[in-house]
């Protein structure tokens, strides 16, 4: 059996508060694209909404986009296949989720300090990139919710 990271507690150093949120809502994300078929993990209720093992692809790759690409300066990209990959089985999905978190916090860590200049913008820094990457796992784990209750009936944490 999996598990998640607990409700976060706090912390005295703020870059690992802030990754104890973004480690958290990961685990809401994982919970409910867990346990199901990969034919489950593509529907989408009325052809609407992000399926969950594209919402698992679009965390996954929008953690490699901001780490990678803004913070590290490496080439990424964005392809529509992120969001509906056709055959891509949920099992692989969370297993690439869970290797680009484990990535996303040594990366950070690394760094170790919250105001590093970011690439995206004027006045953004690596705590901008933790606070958009945390309120977009937040964002998309009410939305992975509200699919799975559609799915089969599946509530709570």
């Amino acid at each position: 059996m999996t598990t998640y990271p607990p409700f976060p507690s706090g912390a005295a150093n703020e870059l690992e508060l802030l990754l104890r949120w973004l480690a958290f809502l990961r685990g809401a994300v994982m919970r409910k694209a867990s346990g199901i078929t990969d034919e489950q993990a593509r529907w989408r209720p009325q052809g609407r909404l992000l399926p969950l093992a594209g919402i698992v692809s679009h965390l996954t790759n929008v953690e490699w986009r901001w780490i990678d690409g803004e913070m590290l300066g490496r080439p990424t990209g964005k392809t529509e296949e992120e969001y509906f990959p056709p055959d891509l089985p949920i099992a692989v999905a969370l297993e690439a989720y869970q290797r680009r978190a484990g990535e996303t916090d040594a990366a950070v860590r690394a760094m170790g300090d919250l105001s590093l200049p970011c690439g995206y913008g004027e006045e953004t820094d690596l705590r901008f990139v933790l606070i958009h990457l945390i309120n977009e796992t937040a964002r998309h784990a009410g939305h992975a919710d509200a699919v799975r209750e559609l799915l089969d009936g599946t509530t709570g944490e």
